[in-house]
């Protein structure tokens, strides 16, 4: 494994670590009041666009990473759509 492919590695875990502390918190409370559903669907699709890139590209860094986060952020805007019909009604 080269210098630049632990970096890669390095950066992922990092991206991917940073965002669990918000899906374990809407997962445990179900809150998403303050969360902008626009930026949740914006970020599902960019994050969607480099888990391609990365397949495309047989990246491993940049595969993992972004399929673990989209797994994330998809629960995340999942629950979001859902508080934000619920309390639309």
């Amino acid at each position: 494994m080269t210098t630049i492919d632990m970096l890669g590695l390095a950066a992922a875990f990092c991206t991917t670590v940073s965002f669990l502390p918000q899906a374990i918190k809407v997962v445990r409370t179900r809150d998403t009041e303050a969360l902008s559903l626009g930026m949740y669907a914006f970020f599902s699709l960019g994050v969607a666009l480099w888990l391609a890139y990365g397949l495309i590209k047989a990246d491993i860094a940049i595969s993992i990473a972004n399929s673990i986060t989209l797994v994330l952020a998809l629960v995340i805007l999942g629950v979001k759509i859902k508080n934000d019909r619920f309390n639309a009604s």
